[in-house]
């Protein structure tokens, strides 16, 4: 059993989990980040793999991606620096990126490596479901890889319960119909998103992103769902404050 899917069946709420931007604010920040995020309390990380044509990405990752590739980052750099310290962390890592970099790379090789280096999970945003269903959940399944999709307000409770169905972890609820980055307080509207997604009493864990960026954001959204995930507004605290200060900015959240 992974280690996402352990930490899933034993922590029941609050669960916190940060997206950064491999290759960034330097090139060999990675592992830093990587050992600083659990050291602070952090239950899994995603695993930004920066992309120059991005979907789903705001200003604030485009940015730090940009950066990141500017410094030379690619993914066999990203999996050299993760392979580095995989003896060195327990915490569950969750890749983040876009199917066209996994096609790019080849879809074994980049399943083999993802594998070797500790990731077991992914969420490629633009990941078709009925391609996953003919082609990639086997190849994920050989390489004990769980697949993540996401959900919207605009999805339809048929849709939502069908992903349900192929969900082994967690299902990703878009907090707002729009790009990442932070986005003020939860409304009203949102609160009655995450309670309509819960009336359909689905066996997958809920984990919220887009838009949560303060303490505030994040124990309204944990009063919802079983948990949020922290993106923009960690990049945007590296590119002030450097990797020696994430302590204070998750203690900050989760507190």
């Amino acid at each position: 059993m992974s280690k996402l899917i352990t930490l899933l069946q034993e922590k029941k709420n609050r669960l916190c989990s940060v997206y950064f931007t491999s290759g960034y604010p330097k090139l060999n920040d990675t592992g830093v980040v990587v050992k600083n995020l659990e050291a602070a309390g952090v239950d899994f990380l995603e695993v930004g793999f920066p992309y120059s044509d991005p979907m789903a990405d705001g200003p604030t990752i485009q940015e730090s991606s940009s950066v990141a590739l500017e410094n030379g980052i690619n993914l066999d750099l990203i999996f050299t620096q993760l392979e580095e310290i995989k003896e060195q962390i327990n915490i569950p890592l969750v890749g983040m990126g876009y199917l066209n970099q996994m096609l790019r790379y080849g879809g074994e090789k980049f399943c083999q490596k993802c594998n070797a280096v500790g990731i077991e999970t992914l969420i490629l945003p633009d990941m078709p479901m009925i391609e996953y269903e003919r082609i990639y959940k086997s190849m994920f399944a050989k390489y004990g890889i769980t697949n993540i999709f996401l959900i919207t307000p605009q999805t339809s409770e048929a849709r939502i319960k069908k992903i349900d169905e192929m969900t082994d972890a967690f299902i990703y609820v878009v907090a707002s119909s729009s790009i990442t980055g932070a986005k003020g307080d939860i409304s009203q509207a949102q609160i009655d998103y995450f309670n309509r997604i819960k009336s359909y009493k689905l066996k997958s864990k809920l984990i919220a992103g887009f838009g949560i960026s303060s303490k505030e954001t994040f124990d309204t959204v944990c009063d919802h769902v079983d948990g949020a995930i922290i993106g923009s507004a960690f990049v945007k605290f590296l590119s002030s404050n450097g990797v020696e200060s994430i302590d204070r900015f998750v203690k900050e959240i989760i507190a």
